[in-house]
């Protein structure tokens, strides 16, 4: 019969951190959101000049995918969605995906498990990059004018 001990794979010799080290890096990234959020909805970006211009509009004259997007955090924090797509249709789903990784990086926290960034394939990547290839042609052409940020 062999000797040698038998070790666990998955218990770990460091101690356990307390509750409030493992959920403040989450608490403070969902804190910076909620507060660049509240910012965008009492500093109004419809406003001429109140943060500045786009480099992109300003050095080409087009329109990128981000152009409109504080537009439509303010008008999503007013409670009007539909002008919220209007602004920039890219948004609601990144405010989707910002707060499922948000709460899903509390759940762990909570449990002691590390954080995890979502796994996406070479496709999936793809496919991003095309759509917002096509969102910013798209919304730079006559035929795409409903996507221009107001």
């Amino acid at each position: 019969m062999d000797s040698t001990p038998v070790m666990a794979e998955n218990i770990s010799t460091e101690p356990a951190l307390p509750a409030w080290r493992r959920l403040a890096p989450p608490l403070l990234v969902a804190g910076l959101g909620v507060g660049t959020m509240a910012l965008l909805h009492f500093r109004d970006p419809h406003v001429e000049g109140s943060y500045g211009l786009c480099p992109v509009y300003e050095l080409f004259g087009v329109y990128c995918p981000g152009c409109g997007g504080m537009r439509a955090m303010h008008n999503l924090t007013d409670g009007r969605v539909l002008d919220s797509l209007h602004s920039n249709i890219m948004v609601v789903p990144l405010v989707l995906a910002f707060a499922v990784f948000i709460v899903d990086w509390v759940l762990r926290a909570r449990r002691g498990q590390s954080w995890r960034l979502p796994g996406l394939s070479a496709v999936t990547v793809w496919s991003i990059l095309g759509v917002l290839a096509v969102y910013s042609v798209l919304r730079n052409t006559p035929w795409g004018t409903w996507l221009t940020p107001v």
